[in-house]
């Protein structure tokens, strides 16, 4: 009688590789989730400034109680260190006792980030 061999233990090389192959989708995957989440953290922090902005001048129109005149007007505000261009839209309504009042805020690129509108009244 022969003696047997032991089996030999381990991985084999096709094993191996198929491992390697799916860690690296995981990891890729992983990666690619990562820099949405980045980017996502950083237009919720621009357009969180934006809104800022937006309300200020918005309440600063309420605040003068003064029935604001139809047209457009510009302004710049500056939120955690970034300086933002607006414009502010006054335009008619059908009761003329209101206005509807639009602040639009882009970036320093000129790309709009936010609009908010309000209804101002006759004071």
């Amino acid at each position: 009688m022969r003696p047997r061999r032991a089996a030999a233990a381990g991985f084999t090389l096709i094993e191996v590789l198929v491992a390697l192959a799916i860690v690296a989708i995981a990891l890729g995957a992983g990666m690619k989730a990562a820099g949405s989440l980045a980017g996502n953290a950083q237009r919720l922090a621009e357009v969180s400034a934006a809104q800022w902005c937006a309300e200020n001048q918005l309440t600063e129109l309420r605040l003068a109680r003064q029935f604001p005149g139809i047209g457009d007007t510009d302004f710049a505000c500056e939120q955690l260190g970034v300086r933002y261009n607006g414009l502010l839209k006054v335009r008619p309504t059908p009761n003329p006792n209101f206005r509807r009042v639009d602040a639009v805020v882009s970036d320093t690129a000129g790309l709009t980030l936010l609009v908010l509108s309000t209804i101002l009244p006759r004071y």
